[in-house]
């Protein structure tokens, strides 16, 4: 099985842009920018707000189970659906896992989790 990893790094608003406007100049002088992909906090304690314990779980659940529907997912976690809907919500939206929508019938949601581990990078 192949790994695909998910980077998460601590990244300060001021990186961020740092790393904006050289990426600008880089383009602007006609240079080849390589793309990089991750997601990225301000501080740790954003980054631990985010990844709880319980959304982790979520995370292991989805990889290992492959629930067909959140209301799977909410019996395997034993939590409250409208708990589990929301956190696969932010889960969604910081790019840790995809969802796909049944085309017939109730309309349900299935979650994947397409990677096999989660980097954490934090520069000192």
């Amino acid at each position: 099985m192949r790994v695909k990893r998910v980077r998460v790094g601590i990244k300060s608003t001021k990186e961020v842009l740092q790393d904006f406007v050289k990426t600008c100049k880089a383009i602007e002088r006609g240079k080849k920018v390589k793309k990089e992909v991750g997601i990225y906090f301000e501080d740790i304690e954003a980054f631990r707000k985010a990844l709880t314990p319980r959304r982790l779980e979520l995370l292991r659940l989805i990889k290992k189970h492959h629930p067909k529907t959140l209301h799977q997912l909410s019996r395997l976690a034993d939590r409250d659906i409208k708990n589990v809907t929301q956190d696969i919500g932010l889960l969604k939206n910081l790019d840790l896992l995809s969802t796909t929508k049944e085309k017939t019938g109730r309309k349900e949601v299935s979650p994947a989790v397409n990677y096999d581990a989660i980097e954490l990078m934090i520069a000192v």
